[in-house]
């Protein structure tokens, strides 16, 4: 099974710089997105032709967030956000479509736009206890069938991950705080499919727009794949397709027998 995952920064700004050829071309099972930045009404035809099960989760914000599941197999059952609204407070009070989650017969796909932390860490405090809410949302999903969790998480784990850690430590993406949440949540039974796969691999999924990062190659590695420990040996391979454009991310993908 072949699993992409994008922060497009805009679907509709996307699709204008070669979305739908590397859709098409890639062809895999499950395609989640991140930052749709759009509603489901605003929906072109040829976005409705993507595949036959489409999951939109949009931002109550116009312009602001959001995503979106492309499946080839219809799944089980697809929730928004999280269903058990009082159990997972900051993830129940959400309205910013971060959260698709889509039920197959052997595992739970958690497609998540995790929220940054912002300039000055304005948002640090509700981003660890987002990451609070949702471990304990995937640990409860895991229960009950593996889980392959994946999107724009929003933080470089370890040094590798990112061009110059030293002068970007305690910023948004890189601070302690955050890079702990992560560790709690490998800790809690999950691994980083890319670094299971690749211990000392060093490749980047986003770069900033400003002082030509992507051609000078400064970036992070804040898009992921996590799964469940239980089926870490039922990984093929895990990509990060750093030549595909469109975005200031790129998309990564992640191979699995399930």
């Amino acid at each position: 099974m072949k699993l992409i995952s994008w922060n497009v920064n805009g679907l509709r700004a996307c699709v204008t710089k070669g979305f739908y050829d590397f859709f098409s071309e890639i062809d895999a099972d499950i395609f989640s997105i991140q930052e749709t930045k759009m509603q489901e009404n605003q929906l072109d035809e040829n976005m409705k032709a993507l595949r036959e099960n489409e999951y939109w989760n949009s931002a109550v914000k116009k312009g602001y967030s959001g995503t979106a599941v492309f499946s080839k197999v219809k799944p089980i059952k697809v929730s928004y956000d999280v269903e058990n609204k009082e159990k997972y407070k900051i993830l129940g009070q959400n309205d910013e479509g971060r959260v698709i989650t889509a039920e197959y017969e052997d595992f739970f796909l958690v497609n998540c736009y995790v929220p940054n932390s912002k300039r000055e860490l304005e948002r640090l405090e509700y981003r660890t206890e987002w990451e609070d809410d949702l471990r304990e949302y995937l640990k409860e999903l895991d229960k009950i069938k593996p889980i392959i969790y994946c999107g724009d998480l929003n933080v470089a784990h370890e040094e590798i991950d990112l061009k110059n850690p030293k002068t970007n430590h305690q910023s948004a993406g890189f601070t302690d705080d955050e890079r702990q949440k992560m560790t709690e949540l490998l800790d809690a039974g999950f691994i980083d499919s890319y670094r299971f796969k690749y211990p000392e691999k060093i490749e980047y999924s986003w770069w900033s727009y400003m002082f030509h990062s992507r051609e000078k190659n400064v970036g992070w590695r804040i898009d992921y794949f996590i799964v469940s420990d239980r089926i870490k040996d039922k990984i093929r391979d895990a990509k990060i397709h750093t030549e595909v454009l469109g975005s200031d991310h790129c998309p990564i993908e992640l191979d699995i027998e399930i």
